[in-house]
């Protein structure tokens, strides 16, 4: 597995990462066993990145990666502040709640104020059983999220939220920060407040979509922010396609019909050149500069293997020129160098 430099932060990270939702029960309950067992067959496949958050079963996930990641400094890892976790003792059982199937018995509040970014970093350490951390993200802010409120949280940030990460980061205590969100937009408006090292940006900059190429990207390559890029599937279409028994998702919902008729081009072409649609998926986003990792959601040994299969797939540079005259990616777009 080749890696690549965050240069702010003085780290290294493996061009496909481990992203570790599915270890909090996401959509579906998942062993102790299980759940170490994917993580440390993601680990000997060369995966030195692994990217956790507190929002990932209600604090499991981090239980879990620290598990695994005890005695191993060689492991990048980064999780996320944004939300505190409160005990509630009629909560527990393996019940579903916001998406995870965890029987962690605490609900979450927002707080991005200098007092709850320090409590949610010492936090995480408790849970992960770790004294140290490498990159914390500020999580899902921004008003896809947030919406009207967003004014209120951003403020907290502006407040005391971004000294604290900045105090974190100057001490040592963490090697960088920076955001993972589901919006470029808001990352500009963090960018004239405050010196960001990494970016981790699901679902906008894949093979179906390609709009932060115009401002967002070209801003981290100016200002040297390293990029992250989760959901390189758009929640699953680029990895499942349109013909499968399974409801195409996009954005977490039934795909459009204008995103499903995109998609079904992209694997007219997949077809010609013999090409798994998710390999393209998985491999497109590496080509620009500015990103040093993809890390898709895993969650069992054989999505691991399937994950780094996909990732050394061949895939001829005619591939990518035919998708770009086929005005499927647009002319700007950087493109794999091929075989």
């Amino acid at each position: 597995m080749r890696s690549r430099p965050i240069p702010r932060a003085g780290l290294k990270v493996s061009e496909i990462g481990f992203g570790a939702a599915m270890l909090g029960n996401l959509y579906r309950p998942m062993d102790d066993s299980d759940a170490r067992d994917t993580l440390e067959a993601a680990l000997s496949a060369g995966m030195t990145y692994v990217d956790t958050a507190p929002r990932y079963g209600h604090g499991l996930s981090e239980r879990r990666v620290g598990d695994v990641l005890r005695g191993r400094p060689d492991v990048a890892l980064s999780t996320k502040v944004g939300r505190l976790f409160r005990a509630n003792a009629t909560l527990g059982g393996q019940g579903e709640r916001n998406d995870f199937y965890s029987p962690m018995p605490f609900e979450s509040v927002y707080d991005y104020s200098y007092s709850g970014i320090m409590r949610s970093y010492e936090d995480s350490l408790q849970r992960l059983g770790l004294a140290r951390i490498d990159i914390l993200y500020i999580h899902d802010i921004g008003r896809l999220t947030h919406g009207e409120d967003n004014t209120r949280a951003y403020a907290q940030l502006t407040g005391g939220g971004f000294r604290a990460l900045e105090e974190l980061r100057a001490s040592g205590a963490i090697a960088g920060f920076g955001l993972g969100v589901n919006e470029w937009e808001i990352c500009l408006e963090v960018m004239a407040h405050t010196d960001l090292d990494v970016i981790l940006l699901a679902s906008r900059y894949t093979l179906l979509e390609q709009e932060p190429l115009a401002q967002f990207l070209p801003a981290c390559i100016e200002r040297d922010i390293s990029v992250v890029i989760g959901g390189a599937y758009n929640s699953g279409i680029l990895a499942t396609g349109t013909r499968g028994r399974q409801t195409p998702l996009y954005d977490y919902r039934p795909a459009p019909s204008a995103v499903l008729d995109r998609v079904r081009r992209l694997e007219t072409v997949c077809e010609e050149f013999a090409i798994p649609l998710a390999a393209a998926a998985l491999q497109f986003p590496l080509a620009h500069p500015a990103v040093v990792s993809v890390i898709p959601g895993l969650g069992s040994v054989a999505e691991v293997e399937k994950t780094i299969e996909l990732y050394r797939t061949p895939i001829p540079a005619a591939f990518w020129t035919r998708l770009r005259n086929m005005a499927l990616l647009p002319a700007n777009a950087p493109l794999p160098s091929g075989t």
